[in-house]
């Protein structure tokens, strides 16, 4: 929708904390814990989403407070304190091997994209958030509720963030505050750099399931190799950052020959 999530990471790591607190503190069985840990970060992109649309502001100005907010406020509740006494099925699931060689947790991001390929290509709310990124005014004259929509994506974001670190929360077998690290920072760049790499519009207009796939394959093939070569993580990062920089240059570039080809 040409919006950004800057609170992923602070929303991922919320969720994950209460997640463990739901286990470790209060004895919820785990199945439900998980599932109250999705709905809060559905909740917490509610309020993202809800504060965008009421105030008018860009995305960008109530994530970036939000980050902070949500993440004090957890650092507040827990006192920085991490969960570890989780059920060891939970945790296993996050480090056992099928077929000897590939996680569980990727049949849970695979399952992730095929649900998030069938809302966008074959609904009616996919095709309507694509639509209000691409034209919001030519989405709201034909009778498309932008400002829903947009609360709608901030809430699919949100859930698909607190999806994420629960997946983090079954590989490392404990629920840590520094997760995401300072903020949830650690987050964001692989956030946006996944699925500008794969198509994604950061204009909004048109996302592409498969290619977000594809290209966060990429940034952890890359990763893992500077890894190997005993990179530091500035340089790691530094890479990945003129990585997202020249992705967005080469589609700006790409957009505008089309359009002087068009004119033309």
């Amino acid at each position: 929708t040409g919006g950004l999530n800057l609170a992923v990471g602070a929303i991922g790591v919320c969720a994950a904390m209460t997640c463990g607190y739901l286990i470790e503190v209060v004895g919820l069985p785990w199945p439900l814990a998980i599932l109250s840990a999705v709905a809060l970060g559905a909740l917490l992109g509610f309020i993202n989403g809800w504060t965008s649309v009421r105030t008018g502001l860009h995305s960008f100005i109530i994530t970036l407070a939000t980050m902070s907010i949500f993440f004090g406020v957890m650092i507040f509740l827990t006192r920085a304190e991490s969960y570890r006494a989780l059920p060891p099925v939970f945790a296993a699931f996050g480090r056992i091997k099928l077929l000897g060689f590939f996680s569980p947790l990727l049949l849970v991001s695979l399952m992730a994209a095929l649900v998030l390929g069938y809302l966008y290509n074959l609904t009616a709310v996919g095709r309507e958030m694509l639509a209000a990124g691409a034209k919001p005014e030519a989405a709201e004259m034909s009778g498309i509720n932008v400002g829903r929509i947009f609360i709608y994506c901030h809430m699919l974001s949100g859930a698909l963030a607190a999806c994420a670190a629960l997946m983090l929360v079954a590989r490392n077998g404990a629920a840590i505050p520094s997760m995401a690290g300072q903020l949830g920072q650690d987050w964001l760049l692989i956030a946006f750099l996944g699925p500008v790499l794969g198509g994604t519009l950061l204009a909004g207009g048109k996302a592409s399931v498969l290619g977000t796939c594809l290209g966060a394959f990429l940034v952890t093939m890359l990763t893992s190799g500077l890894l190997l070569l005993q990179l530091g993580d500035f340089w790691i990062q530094s890479f990945l950052g003129l990585l997202l920089l020249a992705a967005v240059l080469m589609d700006k570039t790409r957009r505008t020959f089309l359009a002087r080809r068009n004119m033309a």
